[in-house]
């Protein structure tokens, strides 16, 4: 499997090489539909980037009814379960600060509460686990810049 893993993501990553956003968009689009485009490519490019890495994904944009936000990516790295939030930016909302900066306390709290009924969910209450920010600078025209921080922060 990590040849097929390095072999994806050598496909993903050349396929950004010019950066994760559309240049080529039509011009209609709105903001928000730019920047989830982008949002979306930057989580599949941090999907393959961990399991290039060694990570066994388990599941992708996890929610439960009733509770807000969404878990990014889950997966085992080795016998840690990783909750892994991905934050990517471009030259345009750089303004906004660095993609770490994006990850606010709320932010965890809803990250550790959506952690906490994942376990509960999948009977993986034993499970050593830990939350990871994969931070995704990618500018325009240029090969995206990635951050991996493991336990990024404490639940």
């Amino acid at each position: 499997m990590p040849i097929f893993a390095r072999t994806m993501f050598g496909l993903v990553s050349w396929a950004a090489r010019k950066g994760l956003s559309d240049s080529s968009a039509p011009a209609p689009e709105s903001t928000k539909q730019k920047a989830r485009r982008t949002g979306v490519r930057g989580e599949t490019y941090a999907y393959w980037y961990l399991r290039r890495n060694g990570y066994t994904m388990i599941a992708r944009n996890f929610t439960y009814r009733g509770m807000k936000g969404e878990i990014d990516l889950v997966g085992y790295d080795g016998a840690t379960i990783a909750f892994v939030e991905v934050k990517t930016r471009t030259a345009a909302n750089s303004a906004f600060g660095s993609p770490e900066e994006a990850v606010t306390r709320e932010k965890q709290q809803n990250l550790s509460r959506m952690a906490r009924q994942f376990l509960r969910e999948y009977r993986s209450g034993d499970a050593p686990f830990r939350f990871d920010v994969l931070a995704i600078e990618a500018p325009a025209g240029r090969r995206p810049v990635v951050r991996l921080h493991k336990s990024a922060f404490a639940a």
